[in-house]
């Protein structure tokens, strides 16, 4: 297939475009720096830009769209332009062009209201409930992306939970970065309960979503690893690989999340250059169980993960030990 991705500049995006330029799809990308994707088309600029939008899904079969912005703080305008603006651009683009499958990338925080979630599905995306300017934006997006499913224009919606791997910089690394300067901390007793999701496993899915557009339309898929753990474990064990001691001072979950909800205030007054060390979302997700029933995505795309969390922590401590 003529493929384009969306945000190949993030580890996702670039590996989603790697593994379908492995298998012989002629593949575009679109995204504000290099892809750095060997064998791609790549098409610099921004989902904002119409124009620019235009010239990337112009002959293309299906539209794999990751482009967004993915953060924790940041002015909610922001937001709206990348995540809801720009995939309302890149939808009526594709349509355009004559596109047939259209695989719209989230994430399960459309779902998630603050509370523990415990094996449960894919719940709808609830803009109003969803937490935080990532979460609320990313589910406005997902509705509108599914709702213009329609014959001959498949829309499917995939939401890989807490993606991670080697060259991570937007997790692992700054876990990795944080606890060797001291700065991260166990929120509650880290046994929450939760899912995440090996790189090489969410890369699967969403091309089993590409694949299998023509079934799974209309529909949002969680994926994960199926390996929930304590997020202590978790957040220790990518310390290890990176080679740093893991967190040992611990902070109430309450207190966590007062923290983070003045850091958010200060930090939109005052934004720092890198993420904020805490705010209210970040500080629920580590103190709440959320992990999920799988069955349904296995049975509809057709896919199981390859890679064990043990596995991808191997991975991982290979990676940090050549550098």
């Amino acid at each position: 297939m003529r493929v384009l991705v969306t945000g190949a500049s993030g580890m996702l995006g670039r590996e989603v475009a790697a593994a379908l330029v492995r298998r012989g799809d002629e593949v575009t990308t679109l995204q504000r720096r290099p892809s750095g994707v060997p064998g791609t088309r790549d098409v610099r600029g921004t989902v904002e830009d119409p124009a620019v939008v235009v010239t990337a899904t112009a002959g293309q079969d299906a539209v794999v769209h990751l482009a967004a912005k993915v953060s924790f703080a940041g002015a909610v305008s922001e937001f709206e332009r990348t995540n809801v603006g720009g995939t309302r651009i890149v939808l009526d683009a594709a349509r355009t062009a004559g596109a047939s499958r259209f695989v719209f990338v989230s994430s399960p925080s459309v779902a998630h209201m603050g509370a523990s979630i415990v094996g449960a599905g894919a719940g709808p995306a609830e803009p109003e409930r969803a937490r935080g300017s990532y979460a609320r934006t990313k589910a406005a997006a997902e509705l509108y992306a599914l709702a213009a499913d329609a014959p001959g224009f498949a829309v499917v919606g995939v939401r890989p939970h807490i993606v991670w791997g080697p060259g991570d910089t937007q997790l692992v690394q700054r876990v990795v970065d944080r606890a060797a300067a001291g700065r991260l901390p166990r929120v509650d007793t880290g046994a929450a309960l939760i899912d995440t999701t090996y790189i090489d496993n969410a890369v699967g899915a969403i091309v089993a979503a590409l694949d299998r557009a023509e079934r799974a339309h209309g529909e949002a898929f969680v994926v994960t690893n199926g390996e929930p753990r304590p997020v202590y474990e978790l957040i220790a064990a990518m310390c290890r690989a990176g080679g740093v001691p893991p967190p040992r001072w611990s902070v109430p979950g309450s207190l966590a999340r007062a923290a983070g909800g003045l850091i958010e205030r200060v930090w939109a007054v005052r934004p720092g250059e890198d993420e904020p060390p805490m705010t209210r979302f970040l500080a629920e997700q580590m103190s709440t169980a959320h992990w999920f029933d799988l069955r349904r995505t296995r049975q509809v795309l057709g896919w199981a993960p390859t890679v064990s969390l043990d596995e991808g922590f191997d991975r991982l401590a290979a990676y940090y030990a050549t550098r």
